[in-house]
């Protein structure tokens, strides 16, 4: 197993594997985090304004970001990594709530939301991890930054458990803000990335794995409805 994350997390695969998280990250915010934030009760021009509100914030998260790399030990290491842990740990966040809430539901559903979710997750911890080590972290320390951003879901199904009815109202608000998050990391740094890497190996090859995270993230989407 340990030969394969190896492999998988090489610096010729992660290349790929960034393009793969783009097509993930755009995927997930147009197909899961946008229509559910849309179904929980609130108006459309709220979801709007909040996904406006997650791209703006995290342009200047970056810029607050970049400012920082003149003043601190963090040269090396893009925004990029920094964004998609502040973004996936709001994700992760939401998902507990979301168990909790089905476990105080019926114990069957939480399980079966449980495994809904850890299948729907895996594709896109495996991109966030790429894109962690392609921003300039150490392999070690991404899946440790990776774990503990995963904790997240924990915090948050444990005050799902005692706060449900105040969280829940806040959750398509957060859903639409994290689809703004994740709109900006994949369009302002992921594909301007690509895009690079395409005018030095003169490839289509990285279109590829941005179709494949296209896809990846509808069928899981389509199956969990279904």
């Amino acid at each position: 197993m340990l030969f394969v994350w190896k492999r998988l997390l090489s610096e010729r695969v992660t290349a790929y594997l960034v393009s793969f998280a783009a097509g993930i990250l755009l995927a997930t915010a147009f197909f899961d985090l946008l229509p559910e934030a849309a179904e929980g009760g609130i108006e459309i021009a709220h979801v709007f304004l909040l996904t406006f509100l997650g791209i703006v914030s995290f342009f200047f998260l970056e810029r607050f970001v970049l400012w920082f790399h003149h003043h601190d030990e963090l040269h090396g290491t893009k925004p990029s990594a920094i964004l998609i842990l502040f973004g996936d740990a709001l994700h992760n966040f939401i998902d507990g709530v979301a168990i909790a809430a089905a476990y105080l539901t019926n114990p069957s559903l939480g399980l079966a939301t449980t495994m809904a979710i850890a299948a729907h997750e895996a594709p896109a911890e495996i991109a966030d991890l790429s894109i962690l080590i392609s921003g300039g972290i150490k392999k070690s320390r991404a899946l440790f930054f990776n774990f503990l951003s995963g904790l997240t879901s924990l915090a948050g199904a444990i005050l799902g458990l005692f706060f449900l009815k105040s969280l829940e109202g806040l959750l398509p608000l957060a859903l639409a803000f994290t689809a703004g998050m994740f709109i900006y990391i994949a369009c302002a740094d992921l594909i301007p990335d690509l895009h690079k890497e395409f005018k030095r190996q003169k490839s289509w090859a990285q279109s590829i794995p941005f179709i494949l995270g296209i896809l990846a993230t509808w069928t899981m989407v389509k199956l969990l409805e279904g």
